[in-house]
C-alpha cells in the first residue's frame, strides 16, 4: 500500500465511479433514478406528471400549494381559518463533490464513519461466527429508507428509495477529513474504539492507517479533566481570533487540495459544558466576534469551530449537546447566509422516547413519571462522567417531551409536566455498547396505572455513525433547494437555521421564535413532505379516500 497523505488517502478512498456516472447520466435527462424495489439490480427512471413541475438538466421546479389553518382565540372562542399560499420550488439536481471535515475524526464516531464508507466502498466482506458478513448503510434514512408515491393500479402502494425522491449525493462520494484532540492515525483510533468485528478491522487497516487528524482546539475547562490524557495533538500558543484563522485556513487548504465545490464541518467531538451567554459577550454577531478578538475565556472550542466555518462559507453541524449556538453564532449564520443544524445527535434512547411518549398522549395516556438510566464505557461517558459535561447532556435528553405534553390540554394543566429523570453512568467493561433502560408510568381510564419498562441495548457509534452521513447528506441538499411565493422578486434558500433536520437531533434547533418539535413522526413527515413539494407532489395524508368510496360496494355487488 503506496505512503500517502491524510489527504491523499482520503481522497483515494471515496468516491464511487458507478454512483457518479449513474447520476450524471440521468440528470442530463432532469429524471431522477430510482432503483425497483422489487429487483435491486434494476433500474430505471421517475418523474411526476404534471403541468406543475417543469424538468430541465439542471434543475426541477414545480408549483406547490401549500395550505395550513390559523387559528385565533378570542376569550372562550376559536375562530380557525384555512390559508393557502402558493410557493415556486427550485431544486438545483448536479451534485458537487462534497468534502466533510469532522472535528472529532479519532473519535468513535468518526473513525466509525469512515471505516464504513470504506467498507461500502471498497465491498469489504468479513466473518462473524453467523457467517460471512456485507457492509450496508443500516440506519441511515437516506440510504436504506423508503418513500410512497402513491398508489399502483391495483391501489397497492408504491414506494422507491428516499435518496431518489430528490438527488442526494451517496455517501461513498464523500471526502473525509477533519480534527482530533489526539494523534492516533485512524487505524488505531478504530481499534482503540472496539466498535467493530475484528476481522473487519483486520481489512481495514491498510485503508486506514495513513489517515492522521489535524491538531484541534483544546480548552481543559470546557471538556473533563479525564480527557488530559488523551490529548496530544492540539494547536499551542495561540489566541481565540488566530484559533479561528488556523482552523479557516484547514479549511481552505482541504478545499484546494481535494478539488471539493463545499465542505460542511460537523463537530462529533467531547461534550462540552454550557458556555455563559451575556450581554457583550456573544449576544449579537458583532459582540461574539469582538470577545474573540479580545481573547476572552468564555468562548468555546466549538463556538470557535461554528464562527470559522460560517466565515469560510461552510455548513456546521454540531452533534453535542452544548450550547454551541449562542445567539451571536445564530446570527453569524444568517448575515452570511449559511447553514447551521443541530443540537445532538438522537440515535438510541431519546429516538424511543420521542416515539413513545407521542403514541401515549396522542392515545389520551397521560405519562407522570419517566425515569431514563443509561451506562456506557466509551470515551463519551468517561467524559460525560463529569458533572458539568452530564449537565449538557441532561439538558438535550429532558426537553424532548415538551412539545408532547403541551399538545395536550386535556391530560396537562398550564405548567404542569411528568416527572422527567435522566442518569447517565461510566461503565468502562461495556464500551460502545450503551445500555438504556427506561421506565414510563402513566395514568389511565378511572386513575390506574400502566407502566412500560423498556432495556435498550444501543451500539452507540453504529447508531451514530449513518446519522452523521445523513446530516451532511440532507444538509447539502437544502443548501440546493429555493423557493419563491408571488410577493417575492428572486428565489432564497431556507432558513440557514435547519429546523427540517430535527429528525436527527435530540434537541433541534430552529430559527429565533419558532416552536420546537421533537415528535418523530412529525420531523419525518416534514423531511418527505418538503422533498415531494419539491417534485410537485402533495403531502401524504393516508386519507385513502379512494379505497373508503359506496362506489367501490356497488362494483363489488354487481359481480
Amino acid at each position: 500500500f503506496k505512503q500517502k497523505t491524510a489527504y491523499e488517502i482520503s481522497a483515494c478512498l471515496v468516491g464511487s465511479e458507478m454512483c457518479i456516472r449513474d447520476r450524471v447520466s440521468t440528470q442530463s435527462t432532469g429524471e431522477l433514478l430510482f432503483v425497483a424495489m422489487a429487483d435491486q439490480t434494476s433500474q430505471g427512471t421517475w418523474r411526476v406528471s404534471s403541468p406543475n413541475v417543469q424538468y430541465t438538466p439542471d434543475s426541477i421546479t414545480a408549483q406547490y400549494v401549500y395550505q395550513t389553518s390559523k387559528v385565533n382565540v378570542d376569550g372562550k372562542n376559536l375562530t380557525v381559518t384555512p390559508q393557502t399560499t402558493n410557493f415556486t420550488f427550485k431544486t438545483k439536481t448536479r451534485l458537487p463533490k462534497l468534502g466533510v471535515m469532522i472535528v472529532g475524526l479519532g473519535g468513535n464516531n468518526g473513525s466509525t464513519v469512515v471505516a464504513g464508507v470504506i467498507a461500502n466502498k471498497e465491498g469489504i466482506t468479513w466473518r462473524t461466527k453467523e457467517g460471512i458478513q456485507t457492509p450496508n448503510y443500516f440506519g441511515s434514512i437516506t440510504q436504506s429508507s423508503t418513500v410512497r408515491i402513491g398508489s399502483d393500479e391495483n391501489g397497492d402502494d408504491f414506494h422507491i428509495p428516499f435518496n431518489h425522491v430528490l438527488p442526494m449525493i451517496h455517501p461513498n462520494d464523500i471526502v473525509f477529513g477533519g480534527w482530533d484532540i489526539n494523534d492516533a492515525d485512524l487505524a488505531t483510533a478504530m481499534q482503540r474504539a472496539k466498535v467493530l468485528n475484528w476481522d473487519l478491522q483486520r481489512q481495514l487497516i491498510p485503508y486506514m492507517k495513513d489517515i492522521k487528524p489535524l491538531p484541534s482546539i483544546y480548552f481543559p475547562d470546557f471538556i473533563a479533566a479525564n480527557q488530559s490524557d488523551r490529548a496530544n495533538n492540539y494547536i499551542k500558543g495561540k489566541s481565540k481570533k488566530e484559533l479561528v484563522d488556523h482552523i479557516r485556513q484547514d479549511i481552505k487548504n482541504f478545499r484546494e487540495s481535494h478539488k471539493v465545490d463545499k465542505v460542511i464541518v460537523i463537530w462529533s467531538a467531547n461534550t462540552e459544558r454550557f458556555s455563559d451567554v451575556a450581554i457583550d459577550l456573544n449576544d449579537t454577531a458583532d459582540n461574539l466576534l469582538q470577545s474573540i478578538e479580545k481573547d476572552e475565556e468564555e468562548i468555546s472550542p466549538s463556538t470557535l469551530f461554528a464562527v470559522a466555518s460560517i466565515l469560510e462559507g461552510c455548513p456546521y453541524i454540531n452533534g453535542s449537546p452544548q450550547n454551541t449556538f449562542v445567539p451571536g453564532v445564530i446570527e453569524l449564520a444568517s448575515r452570511h447566509r449559511v447553514s447551521i443544524a443541530g443540537d445532538d445527535f438522537k440515535s438510541g434512547q431519546t429516538k424511543v422516547k420521542s416515539v413513545l411518549v407521542d403514541f401515549l398522549i396522542q392515545a389520551g395516556i397521560k405519562p407522570v413519571s419517566i425515569v431514563s438510566y443509561n451506562h456506557l464505557g466509551n470515551n463519551d461517558g468517561k467524559n460525560l462522567s463529569s458533572q458539568q459535561q452530564f449537565r449538557s447532556k441532561e439538558i438535550s435528553k429532558s426537553n424532548v417531551v415538551d412539545d408532547m405534553v403541551a399538545s395536550n390540554k386535556i391530560l396537562y394543566k398550564d405548567n404542569e409536566h411528568p416527572d422527567h429523570t435522566v442518569v447517565i453512568k461510566y461503565v468502562p467493561y461495556v464500551g460502545d455498547s450503551k445500555r438504556a433502560l427506561d421506565e414510563y408510568v402513566s395514568r389511565i381510564f378511572l386513575d390506574g396505572h400502566n407502566t412500560v419498562v423498556m432495556h435498550n441495548t444501543c451500539e452507540d457509534s453504529l447508531l451514530a455513525a449513518p446519522l452523521i452521513l445523513d446530516l451532511v447528506i440532507l444538509t447539502e441538499l437544502m443548501d440546493r433547494i429555493s423557493f419563491k411565493t408571488p410577493d417575492m422578486s428572486d428565489f432564497e434558500n431556507f432558513h440557514p437555521v435547519l429546523s427540517v433536520l430535527s429528525y436527527l437531533l435530540k434537541a433541534p434547533l430552529t430559527p429565533p421564535h419558532t416552536p420546537v418539535v421533537n415528535a418523530l413522526f412529525k420531523q419525518r413527515a416534514c423531511i418527505e413532505n418538503i422533498m415531494r413539494a419539491c417534485v410537485g407532489l402533495p403531502p401524504e395524508n393516508f386519507m385513502t379516500l379512494e379505497h373508503k368510496m359506496n362506489v367501490v360496494e356497488k362494483k363489488s355487488t354487481r359481480s
